[in-house]
């Protein structure tokens, strides 16, 4: 009944909902600046593994097998329409990177990517973890609105869990923006509010991702490949590597075991 009854929602209500929740726990990770001045490096490091763990199952899980799933039905070729979507979806978050300007979390200034603007360091790593949440919001709101319109194959539990997935790994990335800021003279307040707002733009693209799969009906598995091609893209360029920069490969590693492991589970147990 109760399952009945959210079904009943528009998606792109459930999308914003999905969208303000991971919102709010980017800034539950950012109040942790309000507590603390800096983080140990091997901590951090386990959290961008953590992170990273989270983004590559919730790809897969969420994502790539319900599109394969799909493809299947449609009498072509499964991997064809993920595997075009995927790629499409990394060039995507590719042409993103080139054009907004930038900086990896632990990354010297004069390693800026995107166009070459004069921007503050701090500007410049709000404007990574900005980047980064694109595809989150995406992904979350495509999973919604691929469940309204084939709820045989996307569950609706299957795109709570998504969202929820990304909430949690949201929290590692709260605090390594708001930290960093911190560290660089901002007062904790003014750090801890620069650093949620990076998560802003998650529920306006999970709106995007649900008009997106809207436009897109009989796209629904190319939809969910750009999803998840948007969002390991975003994992391999700054995640992995800014969780190994450090020297703390092995810490790193294991949290990103760990990431999986615990996305797998729960996109499998709940689905």
């Amino acid at each position: 009944m109760f399952e009945q009854k959210i079904q009943a929602i528009s998606p792109i209500i459930l999308a914003l909902i999905a969208g303000i929740f991971t919102w709010f726990m980017t800034a539950l990770g950012a109040s942790m600046v309000l507590m603390i001045k800096r983080v140990n490096q091997k901590i951090f490091d386990l959290a961008l593994g953590f992170a990273a763990g989270v983004m590559i199952a919730a790809s897969f899980w969420s994502l790539l097998q319900p599109a394969i799933e799909m493809s299947e039905k449609l009498n072509i070729v499964s991997w064809l329409p993920p595997a075009v979507g995927f790629i499409l979806g990394a060039i995507f978050l590719r042409l993103f990177d080139m054009i907004i300007p930038h900086l990896h979390l632990q990354s010297p200034i004069h390693e800026a990517e995107g166009l070459k603007v004069s921007l503050r360091r701090s500007t410049l790593l709000v404007l990574a973890v900005t980047l980064h949440n694109i595809p989150e919001g995406l992904a979350i709101g495509v999973s919604f609105g691929a469940h309204a319109l084939k709820p045989e194959d996307v569950s609706l539990i299957s795109s709570v869990v998504l969202a929820f997935g990304i909430g949690i790994q949201n929290i590692p990335e709260g605090f390594a923006i708001s930290i960093p800021l911190r560290a660089e003279g901002f007062s904790r307040l003014k750090s801890f509010s620069v650093g949620q707002i990076s998560g802003i733009v998650e529920p306006i693209f999970a709106v995007v991702g649900v008009l997106m799969v809207e436009v897109m009906q009989n796209l629904l598995p190319y939809a969910l490949g750009f999803a998840a091609g948007a969002m390991i893209f975003i994992t391999a360029e700054e995640l992995i590597p800014e969780s190994q920069k450090k020297g703390n490969s092995d810490i790193a590693t294991a949290g990103l075991i760990i990431g999986f492991t615990l996305m797998m589970i729960l996109d499998v147990a709940f689905k």
